[in-house]
């Protein structure tokens, strides 16, 4: 086992990997910017180092200063969290390098996995149903509408790096198709320094359906079921559950299947989430593999009763899994809202400054995973999420209820939060039937609000 791990990263998910070291009788080595300075999670790691100013370009994503300080802190481990540096495979390869086991999957996972393109493909080898798309990446304004013409408009171009809806975009038409096309390319360079983009046949309506895999180095993968990530906007998962409400159990079992090949086709290991869209007829079909723990793993966590971070940990110590697929029984209903330093009133306007007072929520099924507290200054400079509540109850129905009454108790004053905009969602007729997609927000429920 590890003696020592540094966190390359920050805010509630260093807090998370904080907590899982210390239960494992693990020092932990803490990294922080100049804006997250006086941060009190910091205090609760071993040590902690600055490794530079505020952009996360001259801090967090600097990969010399990150290595700097693990060697400082003398730290034989590393853990990426999400986010940042979380699924760079020269990272991963740095770290081993240098000597400190990368909490992860091993680099050459890592980078055939992060490319879409390559992971389709794998996907296919492993009989793991796709979205008809087009063979490859897209050379030319011909190739793109051979490709469409073969694949029937509407069509989704999408980057090949990408990530979080951008270079991404809808062709309804050949008319339309070649702007979609540079358009989607010139935001994937920009965004990841990698232009490449190939197309997919458009699902109207899908719902977001992923599965949580966790590997170790001896052959053992596991699913630990499915959570539904419908409840969306602009490509921004708000609202995560499992399991997934209106699934039909053969689909479920299907699409476990076909993660746990996925993951067996790349010789993975560590935690993995196999992503699928759903549509309207139950058919399933691959996205893309997230090589990293998600924001949402306290979900599958609650049901299952199994520590995903814990278990990677244990994991990148060349332990073997301490469970069967046998042994892991979801129970009951869970539901997380990311809560976000935005203004929902405002178009989602980020909302950064400093928290006057945070009261959280309590009582019977509720978990609150938050950096944050009464006095903290919410930074500008990186993501918006400042707290994840999570509930668990014996049915959805329940678990419903339960996260309004969270909702309901929260308070945090001097900034605005999308709290209340999940107590909106959860209250609409869409959301309690099951029946939302991944547009419906956007589609549905926001003009629905304008309207009022």
């Amino acid at each position: 086992m590890f003696s020592r791990v540094l966190i390359a990263n920050r805010g509630e998910i260093a807090l998370r990997v904080i907590r899982a070291c210390k239960e494992l009788g693990i020092e932990t080595v803490a990294i922080f910017s100049e804006a997250d300075r006086g941060s009190q999670y910091l205090e609760l790691a071993d040590q902690a180092f600055c490794v530079g100013s505020a952009k996360s370009m001259d801090s967090y994503l600097r990969i010399d200063r990150v290595i700097a300080a693990a060697e400082l802190g003398k730290a034989d481990a590393i853990h990426p969290g999400y986010g940042f540096l979380a699924e760079n495979s020269h990272f991963n390869e740095v770290c081993r390098s240098c000597n400190f086991e990368f909490i992860g999957p091993s680099p050459e996972a890592m980078e055939k996995l992060g490319d879409k393109n390559t992971a389709r493909e794998m996907a296919i080898a492993a009989g793991v149903p796709v979205v008809p798309g087009s063979d490859g990446l897209i050379e030319s304004e011909e190739g793109a509408i051979t490709a469409a013409r073969k694949i029937g408009f509407p069509v989704l171009i999408k980057a090949t790096a990408g990530g979080g809806g951008k270079g991404m975009r809808v062709a309804n038409d050949e008319s339309s198709l070649q702007a979609a096309v540079a358009q989607a390319q010139n935001e994937a360079k920009a965004a990841f320094g990698n232009p490449g983009v190939y197309l997919e046949k458009y699902i109207d309506r899908p719902r977001h359906v992923e599965v949580q895999i966790i590997a170790d180095q001896h052959g053992n993968v596991v699913h630990l079921h499915e959570r539904d990530c419908s409840v969306q906007r602009r490509h921004q998962k708000l609202i995560e559950e499992s399991p997934s409400s209106r699934l039909p159990e053969s689909t479920r079992k299907a699409m476990c299947d076909a993660a746990v090949r996925m993951v067996k086709q790349a010789n993975y290991y560590n935690a993995a989430t196999v992503e699928f869209i759903v549509d309207q007829q139950d058919n399933f079909y691959f996205i893309e593999v997230n090589a990293r723990i998600q924001v949402e793993h306290p979900v599958t966590e609650m049901v299952t009763g199994i520590d995903l971070i814990k278990t990677q940990i244990l994991v990148a110590a060349n332990q073997k899994l301490p469970f069967k697929q046998s042994d892991i029984k979801p129970r009951g209903a869970a539901i997380e809202c990311r809560i976000n330093a935005e203004d929902p009133d405002r178009n989602f306007q980020p909302c950064p400054g400093k928290i006057q007072a945070m009261y959280l929520p309590g009582g019977f099924g509720v978990r609150v995973d938050s950096h944050a507290h009464t006095g903290y200054t919410v930074p500008p400079h990186y993501d918006s999420m400042i707290a994840k509540l999570i509930v668990h109850r014996e049915t959805r129905e329940d678990a419903i209820a339960t996260m309004q009454r969270a909702l309901s108790e929260l308070r945090i004053s001097g900034i605005k939060t999308t709290a209340s905009f999940h107590k909106t969602v959860l209250a609409q007729q869409e959301f309690v039937q099951g029946t939302v997609d991944t547009k419906w927000v956007e589609r549905v429920l926001l003009p629905r609000l304008q309207s009022k």
